[in-house]
């Protein structure tokens, strides 16, 4: 299997610790909210949802909270062996987004939570989540700005963040990143190619949104209000 997916199976352990009971600042402050906002607008309430890269399992168990029975898709052996632990009676499978083992039409909510940026064949797993997915479903899909994912931050001789500077956009690359004892091969991609292999799929844009923090430490919420860090994409089948 590709480098053990992409280092994910070595830094599995530091990602748990660093997710917690709650997740981190991006997903306890900033996407979560707006994730869980758009799951609850669906009309008719989804009846079974997939959480496409689940992890550990945490925004399964938040739909499970909200009675909406989960599956998480998880490559990873011990974060889909963390899900299971913490959720016994949930529903988590080993798989591949470019692959789905599921038959066509089989969940009226498919989840891309910050999974989009560690696949390698991007186009296969969108079409395949567009498979799994029932006319009328919902496609909800959180992920790195692609603004963000093209650069890094200029910083002074103190280390302090001076601005944000970004290059190649139009480039797709693939590009280690490393953190807290995490290191995962994270692709960068324009926002086109995100959204016009959906848009040829014929699915209808239903929400777009650059979320800000809505709380947590005031250093964190500064860093995140200078530039649009992720953005959220609703889609349906018609």
């Amino acid at each position: 299997m590709q480098d053990a997916i992409n280092g994910w199976a070595a830094s599995a352990e530091a990602w748990m610790d660093s997710q917690g009971a709650e997740g981190d600042f991006a997903r306890r402050w900033i996407l979560d909210r707006v994730m869980l906002e758009r799951v609850e607008a669906q009309q008719p309430k989804a009846r079974a949802a997939l959480d496409v890269g689940c992890g550990e399992g945490r925004f399964c168990r938040l739909l499970r909270d909200r009675g909406i029975p989960a599956t998480g898709l998880e490559p990873v052996e011990a974060l889909r062996t963390q899900a299971e632990a913490l959720d016994p009676t949930g529903r988590y499978c080993a798989g591949q987004a470019e692959a789905l083992p599921f038959d066509d039409g089989s969940f009226d909510l498919v989840v891309s939570y910050l999974t989009l940026i560690d696949i390698d064949g991007l186009e296969e797993a969108l079409a395949e989540m567009v498979r799994v997915l029932r006319p009328g479903g919902q496609l909800l899909i959180a992920n790195i700005n692609p603004f963000c994912s093209a650069g890094g931050w200029v910083k002074d001789a103190e280390g302090r963040s001076l601005h944000f500077a970004a290059d190649r956009y139009l480039e797709i690359r693939a590009e280690w990143q490393e953190w807290a004892g995490i290191r995962i091969l994270n692709w960068h991609r324009p926002m086109e190619a995100y959204m016009q292999p959906l848009l040829r799929a014929g699915l209808r844009l239903t929400h777009f949104s650059e979320p800000a923090p809505h709380g947590g430490p005031a250093e964190r919420v500064e860093k995140y209000t200078r530039l649009p860090w992720f953005h959220i994409m609703e889609w349906r089948k018609d």
